[in-house]
């Protein structure tokens, strides 16, 4: 699965659900494609805030995945918005 992520971060869809919960597999997973953290389990996505941090400035899109805590944290919406200006619409 590692191997898999690291040439599309968008396979991460295609992992067990133990995968997505692999801060390792998600972290390398949103860094080749920001938005895969779709993909990754609640948890990283509401509790993680390295995962969350690498997904943004992948992709300031992937703020839409985010959790709340962090669509409300002032480093994280600058670091999508620095990648990409529409990312503010999801803070």
């Amino acid at each position: 699965a590692l191997q898999a992520v690291r040439r599309n971060g968008f396979e991460l869809r295609f992992a067990s659900e133990e995968l997505q919960g692999d801060k390792e597999v998600v972290l390398e997973a949103v860094k080749r494609n920001g938005r895969a953290l779709r993909y990754a389990c609640w948890e990283l996505c509401n509790e993680d805030r390295d995962v969350v941090m690498e997904a943004v400035k992948q992709n300031g899109l992937a703020l839409r995945y985010a959790g709340h805590n962090f669509t409300g944290d002032g480093e994280v919406v600058l670091e999508a918005v620095k990648q990409n200006g529409l990312a503010l619409e999801f803070a």
